[in-house]
């Protein structure tokens, strides 16, 4: 029988794959056995903290073991997991943590140069609901701190609660129950709060894995944040689902990655498009024998990453994909497609999705058992975004072909009309990727007296100039899709997930 919620993911995945590694940081080495029994100290811990089922846990960590740990544990005494983006703020993250109502919070005591929980109380917000705090020591040692516990002190408080507790919260989980609030990135506003089910969680971790043929035999090296889904549900879920090691990088270092990955042989590793020409830049790259799938996704994967992506970093498998916080995984490519079709298109349906093209410019929207519950405390804001017959409108312009894959040309609110005619950045964007020099390409619209908008390129690069780009863009693109302007920049303004901020660009406009 699949398991329905995590708490029984993590179980079955200890009695399936028993002393194989699951999880390796540095040195810390767990098998799948060692991992559920740290999982049961860590929610033995909260329940002595004062957790109770249905509480919110909320974790402010970069890639570690300790985030592994403490949202497995979480989850395993009943808790819904807040996931909090190390980018954020302090005063984004108070708003999160009064929002979800936090009872227990694990933050890094030091990361990046910042100490997170106390920028948090500068802030000076009363937290009132939140009863445990948790800082991790991440970069140096442990400092201890008035009202919160160091890791070791926490696990520590484990002995006060039974382990028949901690099994009887864990049987107690059910399918429908809430098993997380991911917070949406807040590029184009205030960040809202999307609800999800322990079964739609397993669901979409499930379809990712068989698109991508993930097994035992893999070593899986999580770059992408835990705090968003692509790391989280598609990386901590899928390697429980699958037996695959898992081994977590902190922070994106080109050099560190590659040591990483002849060092414990990774073969899988997803990532942005930029992870992969960061790697194909780097002049020596030691033995990437090991490497069998990646899995990328944005508006903008030129065919020619992908080529490289197979004939010079060695990937058998390269699939990109389409989703979002609301849905997850949407869209994914499968093995055997050939290189244009996985540049030009995300794929086509998977967990159980239905996905359709509605009205003009068209919208995608989809529909199925594993679109969010809703998002948190905002009634209004779930009922636009779901209409009546159930359809998630996702905000992203796209195309559907014949086979079903879906190829996405563009967010509603970045295209721009320049004469009277609609113009989609990312098709820009996906021309200006094949001209040699280009290394990261963002299009945005500004406004113009004559044409209302036209469009301003930032580009990345070296060797070009703005004759040459715009030269470029003449001789392949409609002249109203042609930029007016360029300006050339050391690099994009991205958050952890590697969306590009078009909104930073746009305050920058010409």
């Amino acid at each position: 029988m699949v398991p329905t919620t995590i708490p029984a993911v993590v179980r079955d995945a200890a009695a399936k794959f028993g002393s194989a590694e699951a999880l390796v940081d540095g040195p810390v080495r767990l098998g799948y056995d060692q991992l559920l029994e740290r999982v049961r100290t860590v929610a033995r811990a909260f329940a002595a903290g004062g957790v109770q089922p249905g509480d919110r846990v909320a974790i402010n960590l970069p890639n570690t073991h300790h985030w592994v740990l403490s949202a497995l544990g979480a989850l395993y005494a009943g808790a819904t997991l807040i996931p909090v983006n190390t980018r954020f703020t302090a005063t984004e993250t108070v708003d999160l943590l009064v929002r979800g109502r936090v009872k227990a919070l694990v933050v890094a005591a030091d990361f990046l140069g910042a100490d997170r929980y106390a920028a948090i109380r500068e802030t000076g917000v009363e937290l009132p609901d939140l009863g445990t705090v948790v800082r991790v020591a991440v970069e140096q040692p442990h400092r201890p701190v008035e009202g919160t516990l160091g890791w070791d002190e926490f696990l520590a408080l484990a002995p006060q609660v039974p382990e028949a507790e901690a099994e009887a919260r864990a049987d107690a989980v059910g399918p429908d129950d809430v098993s997380d609030i991911l917070f949406t990135s807040g590029t184009s506003g205030r960040s809202k709060g999307v609800l999800s089910a322990h079964r739609q969680v397993v669901d979409v971790a499930t379809a990712w894995a068989d698109c991508g043929q993930v097994t035992a035999d893999d070593r899986y090296l999580v770059i992408n944040p835990f705090f968003h889904s692509f790391g989280y549900k598609a990386g901590i879920v899928v390697g429980l689902l699958t037996g695959a090691t898992l081994v977590p990088q902190v922070v994106f270092d080109v050099r560190a990655v590659l040591k990483t990955i002849e060092r414990e042989r990774i073969s899988v590793l997803p990532g942005a498009p930029t992870v992969f020409q960061s790697l194909l830049r780097e002049p020596r790259k030691g033995d990437l024998s090991s490497l069998r799938l990646a899995v990328t996704g944005a508006a903008t994967v030129p065919a020619s990453l992908v080529r490289r992506m197979r004939s010079e970093l060695g990937f058998e498998i390269v699939l990109t994909a389409y989703g979002l916080t609301e849905a997850v995984v949407v869209t994914m490519c499968r093995p055997g497609d050939d290189a244009e079709l996985v540049a030009r298109t995300s794929g086509r349906a998977t967990a159980g999705f239905e996905v359709a093209i509605q009205g003009s410019p068209g919208e995608i929207v989809v529909r199925g058992p594993n679109v969010m519950l809703g998002y948190l405390d905002d009634p209004e804001a779930t009922a636009k975004a779901i209409d009546e017959d159930g359809w998630l409108h996702t905000g992203d312009v796209g195309e559907l072909d014949a086979e079903g894959n879906l190829t996405i040309t563009d967010r509603l609110k970045d295209m721009y009309i320049s004469g009277g005619f609609n113009v989609y950045p990312a098709e820009v964007e996906h021309a200006l990727t094949e001209l040699d020099g280009v290394r990261d390409v963002a299009v945005v619209g500004v406004p113009d007296e004559r044409l209302g908008e036209v469009g301003k390129a930032f580009v990345v690069g070296a060797g070009l100039t703005e004759e040459t780009v715009l030269g470029f863009c003449r001789e392949r693109l409609a002249n109203y899709k042609t930029p007016k302007f360029v300006e050339f920049l050391d690099e994009l303004p991205r958050n952890a997930s590697g969306k590009v901020l078009k909104r930073v660009l746009s305050e920058e406009k010409a």
